[in-house]
């Protein structure tokens, strides 16, 4: 049986995903990568506080 680019990835039949779904997968991942950078500034507060004083620094010279 020929693979469908849907099913190339192991996802199953072709069913077109909702608006919706779409975006719950999206809140979950966003959800999950904020609690992985909340884990990464607890065990590297030094490397974190870093990172956000350049993103800081970052956002003041940015220009609109």
């Amino acid at each position: 049986m020929p693979e469908t680019p849907d099913d190339a990835h192991g996802t199953g039949p072709a069913v077109p995903e909702t608006e919706a779904e779409r975006r719950r997968r999206r809140a979950r991942f966003l959800r999950e990568l904020a609690e992985a950078r909340a884990l990464r500034a607890r065990v590297q507060p030094r490397r974190a506080k870093a990172a956000r004083l350049r993103h800081a620094m970052r956002m003041r010279t940015f220009r609109w």
